[in-house]
């Protein structure tokens, strides 16, 4: 059954939801003044912090394989409960970060546990729906984690307001505690391990780096994480610093963005039902440069139209993340067979992976270089990967599928 906003009913999953939504709040308050708490609580300078960030993402990295081999053995639940720790304990680190070695070590700490948590939760997700209400359910959970971001959106707007190294060390302790709150609640949910038969072959790394065809989707996929790294790690810089606009907007585009993915997110799924997944995969592409264009025309504006043209650019730019995640996420996890979906997976998230190590010193460094630089950069990397995965129905067969939103569609269509 859905609502009238195209979500599936919770039921029996009401404790996962809530343990994302807990996650998500703690995030969606630190992840819009990442860069700001490290320039106000440390004596780096901005390219340094981008560099600290990107090196720490390269330590943690190669943990993306270790994680999926992991999930297929212990089950996702066990490694979502020891990413909720490890993500408390790198937060709570950042009140003693005070170098770049510093920064670097607990952000990949930080990172680990992410890794931990979010490789894991394709597969839980992939359980608990029914195939042709994967793109609905990823929608739903990815709404919901919206929601959570922007409660933390609108808090981190406050903390910018408010200035002080007072407000910037609570929102870390904020953080580090919904942590802690997520895995009491991930306490209780079932433990969605898949059961091995003993007398199957054993498969590991070797079949999935194989597979041509889900590497071709992860490629795909990391053009999409450029994309979605906009939002945490360019905008706040360039809306602050680069064109100089009040500090609250960074926390409402924040709000705006996760609010409409909130109320959108089902809508636009049932919009695109019957469209041809790698089609649409391309269309958020089209969409985010047009968001980037608006950015670039807003640095030009005087200030209160400037902040309208941001809020517009922000608008249309969620649009680009409204088409693409969902899609992305259900042709992933259809793409991967029962027994290797926590490797599959884990390979699919690594591209979060890559994009968590280049994007944070490439996007410093290009808005170092020009007021514009950056936006120019982005709008070619979305055009190059729209063309590119126009390629992917014809390679990938859970690309060529249909987006649907029930699963009636699917049993329809067999």
């Amino acid at each position: 059954m859905l609502n009238r906003l195209g979500f599936p009913s919770i039921g029996e999953h009401r404790r996962f939801v809530a343990a994302i939504v807990a996650d998500t709040v703690g995030s969606g308050l630190f992840m819009p003044i990442t860069l700001l708490y490290f320039l106000a609580m440390t004596d780096l300078t901005l390219v340094q912090i981008g560099t600290a960030l990107s090196v720490s993402a390269l330590l943690s990295m190669p943990a993306s394989f270790v994680i999926g081999s992991m999930v297929d053995r212990f089950g996702p639940r066990r490694m979502m409960l020891a990413g909720n720790l490890v993500q408390a304990a790198g937060m709570a680190a950042y009140i003693w970060a005070d170098s770049l070695l510093a920064v670097a070590l607990w952000t990949a700490l930080l990172n680990l546990g992410r890794q931990s948590f979010w490789g894991s939760f394709g597969n839980v997700v992939t359980a608990i729906s029914a195939p042709g209400e994967r793109e609905i359910w990823f929608g739903f959970l990815q709404a919901v984690r919206n929601l959570g971001f922007s409660v933390g959106g609108v808090l981190a707007g406050i903390a910018l307001q408010v200035g002080t190294d007072a407000a910037y060390l609570s929102v870390v302790v904020v953080n580090a505690a919904t942590f802690v709150l997520a895995f009491v609640l991930l306490l209780d949910v079932p433990d969605h391990r898949v059961v091995h038969d003993e007398d199957a072959p054993v498969e590991g790394w070797s079949v999935v780096l194989r597979d041509r065809a889900y590497l071709r989707l992860v490629v795909g996929q990391f053009g999409f994480v450029v994309g979605m790294m906009v939002l945490n790690f360019a905008l706040p810089v360039y809306v602050a610093e680069t064109i100089d606009l009040p500090g609250w907007v960074v926390g409402a585009i924040f709000t705006l963005n996760t609010a409409l993915v909130g109320l959108g997110q089902g809508l636009v799924v049932r919009r695109m039902t019957g469209q041809v997944r790698g089609r649409m995969m391309g269309l958020a592409q089209l969409v985010f440069a047009a968001g980037y264009l608006l950015f670039v025309a807003a640095g030009f504006l005087p200030v209160w139209l400037a902040v309208v043209v941001m809020l517009a650019g922000a608008a249309v730019y969620t649009g680009g993340e409204l088409v693409g995640g969902p899609v992305f996420s259900a042709t992933a996890a259809e793409a991967s067979p029962d027994h290797l979906r926590g490797r599959y997976l884990g390979l699919f998230q690594l591209s979060w992976g890559i994009g968590a190590a280049v994007t944070p010193i490439g996007f410093t460094w290009l808005l170092a270089h020009g007021q514009t630089t950056l936006w120019w950069v982005l709008v070619g990397v979305a055009l190059a990967t729209a063309a590119y995965l126009q390629t992917l129905p014809g390679k990938l067969p859970a690309a060529a599928l249909r987006v649907t939103d029930r699963a009636e569609q699917v049993a329809a269509s067999e």
